[in-house]
């Protein structure tokens, strides 16, 4: 337990020290984009990697989040934190209450009614052209501020979303390694089993749903107000996509697989940018290498694969 409270006392000094020596605006708004993208993932890895319920509609809290905190702010006046509370609460009332009927489903009919929800939502954006601009977008949300102190720079927007990111962290490790988090374990392996233990398999499937969607409909009211301006083409199936590509790719029930697989998947296509149009090619192929390759994820899979190059190494020598 010590170990893992330093280790993430380490992972904050380095979150808090690492914009200081970047010398340029943009590296700073890139990072910007992993916190927000480490929230997302950390949601749905709560979701995927614990309890073993896949979701495709991660994209439709994201975007309820955002769209409903700039509604909120630039057409009724709202303060913007109160909108962001107000939005949470409410995308979270209507994830538990969609979340008995759709978690009944299981496997690939999980997915697709996950996915349902998303396209509903997406459709939703576009179409309501007075409230959310529709394919234009909305713009003039303003940003976040504290009393004079606003929240309008790029290293202001770093450690405001990273302050929200590393509480989501942190909660995120209380859960998981509480009886809380041991129950949803025991849900992924064995839903009967655990059932048998006494465990409301149910109910607990639809908390966790929820919480989810809080984390992401917060990350979405960030997002809006860092940006200033949403579209919907910010929350379609392929952010849904993306999302559950960071948790694969970064460790299924892992916390901070979450966040390395957030931060390769958000700096991957600002690097690739040198290969111009071959970008998506390589992008593709790097993934299919590293799910063939680290098939736990990078988290576990890094020093798996270590392990069988050192002793490789030390007996050809």
């Amino acid at each position: 337990m010590k170990s893992d409270k330093l280790k993430f006392l380490v992972f904050c000094l380095v979150v808090f020290a690492l914009p200081l020596p970047l010398s340029t605006g943009y590296l700073t708004n890139v990072l910007i984009f992993v916190g927000i993208n480490s929230m997302l993932a950390l949601g749905l890895n709560l979701l995927l990697g614990y309890a073993g319920q896949i979701s495709l509609g991660q994209a439709a809290f994201f975007g309820l989040g955002a769209y409903g905190s700039g509604v909120l702010t630039t057409q009724y006046a709202f303060d913007p934190w109160l909108s962001m509370v107000l939005v949470a609460l409410v995308v979270a009332g209507f994830a538990f209450a969609i979340g008995f009927p759709v978690l009944r489903l299981k496997g690939h009919y999980l997915a697709m009614a996950t996915l349902g929800v998303g396209v509903i939502a997406h459709i939703a954006f576009n179409e309501t052209v007075d409230l959310t601009g529709g394919p234009s977008g909305l713009s003039g949300i303003p940003n976040l501020s504290i009393g004079s102190f606003s929240f309008d720079s790029d290293l202001k927007n770093y450690y405001l979303v990273w302050s929200f990111a590393l509480a989501v962290i942190l909660l995120s490790l209380n859960l998981v390694n509480s009886r809380y988090g041991r129950a949803l374990r025991a849900i992924h392996d064995s839903e009967v089993a655990a059932r048998v233990m006494g465990v409301n398999a149910r109910l607990m499937k639809v908390q966790v749903f929820t919480l989810s969607a809080l984390i992401s409909a917060i990350a979405g009211s960030l997002y809006c107000h860092v940006m200033t301006f949403i579209s919907p083409t910010s929350f379609g199936f392929n952010i849904s996509v993306e999302l559950l590509t960071m948790v694969v790719i970064g460790g299924l029930g892992s916390v901070y697989g979450s966040i390395l697989g957030a931060l390769l998947l958000t700096l991957l296509p600002e690097l690739l940018r040198t290969f111009q149009d071959y970008d998506i090619v390589v992008y593709g192929l790097l993934l299919v290498c590293m799910t063939i390759y680290l098939p736990g994820g990078m988290v576990r899979g890094i020093p798996a694969l270590l392990r069988r190059l050192v002793p490789a190494r030390s007996g050809n020598a």
